[in-house]
């Protein structure tokens, strides 16, 4: 696996038309970027995650239950890593790093686990050390439960805030009449833990009987992005709708979110799921994509690099197969653009150190946005 291919970016306009608040025709757009996309790791069928080693190294999870490292043209596979559920779209999910990294080493990754009474599997946390190409140390932080044999929601993204507490998704697991909105269940959840999984005191449900202390929202289907806005601090996250009604939210402790008793998507067979978009005492989305661009990973540019995108949020498109910038003003998305239009369902997508943004294309690799001069 080995640098190659270089490729023209394509750009495509859209405006927003169907959303939860309208655009703003009016405004002074920012100019795209003319960049082109440099294949930097190849061969890899689901590149679910990657972060940015301090030595400059890449960890890559592959769906299939591998831990890739790429470093100086080299790809090595980790040993010792958890044994996963693959089943639909559960196998090795996310990474991420520790904030102080350098200084104690831990990494955290999400995966479907089987461990437990039932069969099946479910979404779990646990946190390790490299150590001469292998996880040491490896550490259960949280297991959902009850396991299913169902294959779809896992959810899976991981995201540290300013504090120092990791937030972590699990999907609905394909049971949305109970999970979500049940905060005693496991499954359309947004939660927050310690870094070696103690919960934080002041979580939102810790002092009702029966609940999931963890948990820090509800009412989610699936999320498959999760970041920490650049200035705020605050958590972002977005979660697959059904048919229509893909959400971007910002998380707040102890909210509901309202899956599915209020949703702008419908079911896949075109029946509708709900007569109800709003309902008092449920959070309504910043933004939602009907139809469904099926998102997956994100990331706030922040870098010089590019600078006519900073502050814009980028986001993964499995459906249709992009990378969607989207400009955003006082928490509404104003502006949207298509990039990289048709080379295949882009899984993740970060920034690194060096201010390059990265994405991962699903049977492709991992690519790197190179702006030109």
């Amino acid at each position: 696996m080995k640098k190659s291919a270089i490729l023209p970016y394509f750009f495509v306009v859209m405006l927003t038309s169907s959303c939860a608040q309208k655009s703003d025709k009016s405004i002074n757009l920012p100019k795209h970027v003319d960049f082109t996309a440099e294949l930097v790791v190849s061969g890899i069928q689901n590149p679910w995650g990657m972060v940015f080693l301090p030595n400059g190294g890449i960890l890559i999870t592959e769906k299939a239950g591998k831990l890739l490292l790429y470093k100086s043209g080299k790809t090595t596979e980790i040993d010792n890593v958890p044994k996963v559920y693959l089943r639909g779209q559960g196998g090795l999910l996310d990474i991420e790093l520790h904030p102080d990294y350098e200084e104690n080493g831990w990494l955290y990754l999400s995966y479907a686990s089987s461990n437990g009474s039932s069969k099946g599997g479910n979404t779990t946390i646990m946190r390790a050390k490299l150590s001469e190409n292998s996880l040491i140390e490896k550490q259960l932080l949280y297991k959902a439960e009850p396991n299913t044999t169902k294959g779809q929601h896992f959810g899976s993204r991981l995201e540290f805030d300013d504090d120092g507490f990791l937030y972590f998704s699990v999907g609905d697991r394909g049971n949305r009449d109970v999970n979500p909105q049940d905060i005693t269940k496991d499954g359309g959840k947004i939660y927050r833990i310690h870094d070696d999984g103690r919960i934080p005191k002041d979580n939102p449900f810790v002092s009702q009987s029966g609940a999931k202390t963890a948990v820090y929202s509800y009412g989610h289907r699936n999320p498959q992005g999760l970041v920490k806005h650049y200035e705020t601090g605050q958590l972002w996250e977005h979660e697959h709708g059904p048919r229509g009604g893909d959400e971007i939210n910002i998380v707040q402790k102890g909210k509901n979110y309202g899956w599915p008793i209020i949703t702008y998507g419908i079911n896949y067979s075109g029946t509708k799921i709900t007569d109800k978009t709003s309902k008092t005492g449920m959070d309504q989305p910043i933004y939602q994509w009907t139809p469904s661009i099926a998102p997956c990973g994100m990331t706030f540019v922040t870098s010089e690099k590019y600078p006519n995108w900073k502050g814009n949020l980028l986001v993964g498109s499995l459906a249709f197969q992009y990378l969607e910038r989207l400009v955003i003003e006082n928490n509404k998305v104003v502006y949207r653009e298509k990039l990289l239009d048709g080379m295949g369902r882009l899984r993740s997508v970060r920034q690194a150190p060096d201010g390059f943004i990265y994405v991962g294309i699903e049977g492709k690799g991992i690519y790197r946005l190179m702006p030109k001069k």
